[in-house]
C-alpha cells in the first residue's frame, strides 16, 4: 500500500539500524532538481529554487507530491513553464533530473516522475 505526502519509509541499514526518509524530504528534493532546469520558471504557487530553500518544504504541498512504497517512489509535480522552451523535451530533462536527484540522494528507486505544466511565464516578453 502507497503511503501519503507526509509519511516516509523504512529503509533496513547493514548493520547498525534502520534509516527513515520522510516523503517531505523526498518532495523538497524534487521541487529544487525541477526549478534547476533551464525553461522551467517554477513550481505551482511561484515557489522558486531559492524561495523553497528560505520558507522550508510545507510549501511544496500544492505543487509536488509523493508516493511512497518500501523502497520506490512516485513524483507528480506541477510547473510553471518560461515562455519559449520546448515543453515536452524541457518536462523530459525535469524527470531526468528528479529522478537522478532523489535516486542519488536516498538510495530509493523513482517509478515515475509525474509533469503537470500548469502555466507559462510570460515575464520579459515583449
Amino acid at each position: 500500500m502507497a503511503k501519503d505526502f507526509e509519511k516516509e519509509t523504512v529503509m533496513q541499514g547493514d548493520t547498525i539500524g534502520e534509516i527513515r526518509i520522510a516523503g517531505d524530504v523526498v518532495a523538497n528534493i524534487a521541487g529544487i532538481a525541477a526549478t534547476e532546469v533551464e525553461g522551467v520558471a517554477s513550481t505551482v504557487g511561484n515557489i522558486t529554487n531559492e524561495l523553497m530553500c528560505r520558507v522550508g518544504i510545507r510549501t511544496l504541498s500544492k505543487a509536488i507530491k509523493v508516493q511512497m512504497n518500501e523502497r520506490t517512489c512516485r513524483v507528480s509535480i506541477a510547473l510553471i513553464m518560461k515562455y519559449g522552451y520546448h515543453i515536452p523535451s524541457t518536462c523530459k530533462k525535469v524527470q531526468d533530473r528528479v529522478k537522478t536527484s532523489i535516486e542519488n540522494m536516498t538510495g530509493l528507486t523513482v517509478s515515475d516522475v509525474e509533469i503537470r505544466v500548469e502555466g507559462i511565464d510570460m515575464a520579459g516578453q515583449a
